[in-house]
């Protein structure tokens, strides 16, 4: 994977920190190790896919520590690896600890679940896109993203500024419902010269409506795979441009038969929801190295 884009600003990473460390480190202050030498690593219990690793080696340097090795969000790693690595004094590597943890679950979780998708669905059509919605608890967006991109899928929407997408809803507050979204459409197709008009629909007939309201593509919700497989030859060979959309109930043990179906994308966000991923946490003594001068006998 490429070097990864800078998700998140160093305020919102001080902020998970501040949350968790409060006023100080009751326990470290007791013991009196705050200050001690220490090393600490991520571990991978089990097969994942890693995603905000990159995070975690920045907490550490901000707390004064030194990440000595990082591996990137994206790749597979095997049970016992070590994800992330560093040095320092031991309070900056506690602070760390928790936060740097609980991130990494979750998030190579998600990245787990979406590559086991992507990967599902790729064998039944190469050419098939997952994508991932913004249908996620509030605040996580950043790390729900960075997590579904580094398992393989892309951003579906990430805000209602974005795209046109009309729903269900939107046309239930329209007097003349598929009659005034034509209209409406038509009128206002010269201000989306940049944007494509999407146009959710519930079945093949809906799907038509939308097709000739002037949607450049279609989401189905919560349609079958047997039926979108009837359905998508049809409307592709009345309207060879459109695109196919399949939303709704998509997770990695359906995604093979929706992505043969022949839709152009599965949009879904089950990839956000399921088992943490297990991760596994070393911390220890880093006494000082010895160093020898060269040409020197001990």
């Amino acid at each position: 994977m490429d070097e990864a884009p800078v998700f998140f600003e160093t305020s919102m990473l001080d902020a998970w920190l501040a949350e968790d460390v409060g006023f100080f480190d009751l326990t470290s202050t007791l013991l009196e190790i705050g200050t001690r030498p220490a090393r600490i690593s991520w571990v991978a219990r089990q097969p994942m896919t890693l995603a905000c690793t990159e995070e975690v080696a920045r907490m550490v340097g901000m707390r004064g520590g030194c990440a000595t090795d990082c591996l990137p969000s994206g790749r597979r790693v095997e049970p016992g690896t070590e994800i992330v690595t560093a040095r320092g004094a031991a309070q900056a590597l506690l602070d760390c600890w928790k936060v740097g943890q609980n991130l990494l679950e979750y998030a190579c979780g998600v990245a787990t679940r979406t590559r086991a998708m992507a990967d599902a669905a790729a064998q039944a059509n190469p050419d098939v896109c997952v994508l991932a919605t913004r249908k996620h608890p509030p605040g996580l967006r950043r790390v729900a993203q960075k997590a579904a991109l580094a398992g393989g899928a892309f951003p579906h929407r990430l805000g209602l500024s974005e795209t046109v997408l009309v729903f269900p809803q939107h046309r239930a507050l329209l007097p003349n419902g598929w009659k005034d979204l034509r209209q409406i459409l038509a009128r206002r197709r010269k201000h989306l010269v940049e944007k494509k008009i999407v146009i959710e629909a519930n079945s093949y007939e809906e799907a038509r409506e939308a097709a000739r309201c002037g949607a450049d593509v279609v989401q189905f919700d919560k349609v079958e795979p047997e039926r979108l497989a009837q359905w998508c030859p049809h409307l592709r060979a009345e309207w060879p441009r459109l695109g196919l959309l399949a939303a709704g109930g998509i997770r990695p043990d359906n995604a093979a038969a929706y992505a043969a179906t022949g839709v152009d994308a599965l949009v879904t966000s089950s990839l956000y929801f399921g088992p943490p991923a297990d991760i596994g946490v070393r911390i220890k003594r880093d006494p000082p190295r010895e160093t020898t001068t060269e040409g020197h006998s001990p």
